[in-house]
């Protein structure tokens, strides 16, 4: 049984299309120890036929800890939005923890089409400009939490 709608999976559908460049979602998982590890994959796994440019790359957080640190991540489950650029693979630096459903589930997708080209940011110009004047390694966080 499908976790999207049909309805919804047709718009994911039309959205994905406008994409121009291919997105993996690196997901980090565990047999182990993790109560929301399944659902994420379940989520996960409805996105790549909805479009050919979304895979999703599974890396077992236990047994390739060398990986979860080259990304950064320290606990499952977790997503990281890569995309691909000519003949090279590029980190967004987008994360998700915790399982994607809710409204995390559209920041995910957002994530996904922002990595992918088919949407530019929303961030006004100021904050653009500002942005690119950081000229040292910076960590944000938003914290989300359904009401």
């Amino acid at each position: 049984m499908s976790l999207i709608s049909p309805a919804d999976q047709e718009q994911l559908r039309e959205e994905f299309a406008k994409m121009t460049r291919p997105v993996r979602l690196v997901f980090f998982t565990q047999t182990l120890g993790c109560e929301t590890c399944h659902i994420t994959h379940q989520v996960l796994n409805e996105l790549p036929p909805l479009s050919d440019r979304i895979a999703i790359e599974e890396v077992n957080f236990v047994l390739e800890g060398e990986k979860a640190a080259q990304y950064g991540v320290d606990r499952v489950p977790a997503i990281a939005v890569t995309y691909v650029d000519g003949d090279d693979v590029k980190d967004s630096r987008i994360r998700f923890l915790g399982t994607p459903a809710g409204y995390e589930f559209i920041s995910l997708v957002r994530g996904v089409l922002l990595a992918g080209g088919a949407r530019p940011s929303d961030l006004s110009e100021p904050a653009r400009s500002r942005v690119a004047a950081v000229d040292k390694p910076t960590t944000m966080r938003v914290f989300t939490t359904p009401t």
